[in-house]
């Protein structure tokens, strides 16, 4: 489905606020509902399940130190199109597009990237905010990253100049080779020293600003802006492709990331007109189907921020934020009190799979 030519009967009736808040807030009361047929994404009883979707404890506070045991697998993405009741003018867009994900907690030692599914027993489901999915995931991805570059450094590369090394010993050359050495470009900022002449470095895109919808500012272009009426504001942000089995980055011209810059390659045309380069995760998922696990490491210098070090659990903070904020379905869980009050939701953003690829569709309209 194109997001710029909407099905209208497809069309969400709540808005982005209420979902938001509906994900978040805590329900001291569980309302029996018909688990007999799947309930329409867009429905009001669909979302009124989502409003119930934290189990909580008698002091208040939500129960996951369970979640330690289980690695969490991306399932898919899925949009759907809103009407915009802060629209206010012809140019803001009447239809906005929210996305949600879902993924799935597997038991850790059952977990496998082979599967697109992760596992096939004592799993739960969830379903979440794009956005919010996003900046847990992704910040989570850099200090994962940050820690094996310094374990790396330490333990592997053997760059230390130390009395054992000759007089023509790099340091800087040594890190270098053995980032390269093993696929980590990442942990290395510039390029090879040992090189006579080079490049001019290029400013990058910052990914991480992008995980939802922002403007960006592009350089002056005198040829394009004689081509245009009037000033063109453009936007970064995500989206779901590949039928829900990926989550690229587009060009957008308008706030809410709904209408794409340029037709057929999701603005990434307009971005190479203005940049000189292809724009970063266009084409390469920001999200991957490897299990991640969600029980923090042993030693306490392993534990990827701050905050992880702190608590008292052993759950990673990006599985207890998006568990946390997560509509819910346990029912192939096989723990005490689960939580099933998302399953008729998700029932209507089914997963289908073929070939290892996942597809995401509605399996009802909003009449349902």
């Amino acid at each position: 489905q194109n997001i710029n030519t909407p099905n209208i009967q497809a069309i969400m009736k709540f808005t982005v606020a209420t979902l938001v808040m509906a994900l978040a807030t805590a329900s001291a009361k569980t309302k029996k509902v018909d688990m007999s047929s799947p309930l329409a994404a867009d429905s009001k009883a669909g979302l009124k399940v989502l409003s119930q979707a934290r189990r909580v404890e008698e002091n208040g506070e939500v129960d996951f130190t369970w979640v330690a045991g289980y690695s969490l697998k991306f399932q898919g993405c899925h949009h759907m199109q809103q009407w915009n009741a802060e629209a206010d003018g012809e140019d803001e867009p009447k239809i906005q597009t929210k996305r949600l994900v879902r993924f799935r907690l597997c038991p850790s030692d059952s977990c496998t990237y082979a599967d697109a599914s992760g596992c096939s027993s004592g799993y739960g489901d969830y379903i979440i905010d794009l956005n919010i999915f996003l900046e847990a995931y992704w910040e989570n991805k850099l200090e994962m990253q940050e820690w094996q570059c310094e374990y790396t450094r330490i333990n592997e590369c053997g760059c230390d100049d130390d009395d054992g090394k000759d007089d023509n010993f790099n340091e800087e050359s040594c890190q270098y080779a053995c980032f390269m050495d093993r696929g980590m470009d990442y942990c290395w900022e510039g390029g090879d020293p040992d090189a006579d002449d080079e490049p001019e470095e290029q400013e990058e895109l910052e990914v991480q600003e992008y995980m939802e919808c922002a403007q960006i500012d592009f350089p002056e272009d005198e040829n394009r802006r004689l081509e245009e009426e009037e000033e063109v504001q453009y936007f970064i942000g995500p989206y779901c492709a590949d039928s829900g089995a990926e989550i690229l980055l587009g060009v957008f011209n308008d706030e809410f990331c709904t209408n794409f810059a340029s037709e057929g390659d999701a603005g990434r045309s307009v971005y190479y007109d203005y940049m000189g380069e292809a724009l970063p995760y266009s084409s390469e998922s920001l999200v991957d189907m490897n299990c991640i696990p969600c029980k923090e490491p042993g030693d306490a210098d392993m534990q990827n921020n701050q905050n992880d070090q702190q608590d008292e659990d052993e759950v990673v903070e990006m599985c207890e934020m998006v568990y946390e904020q997560a509509g819910k379905c346990e029912n192939n869980l096989g723990i005490n009190n689960a939580n099933n009050n998302g399953c008729n939701y998700m029932d209507g953003i089914s997963i289908f799979r073929r070939d290892g690829q996942v597809i995401m569709r509605d399996l009802t309209s909003s009449s349902a």
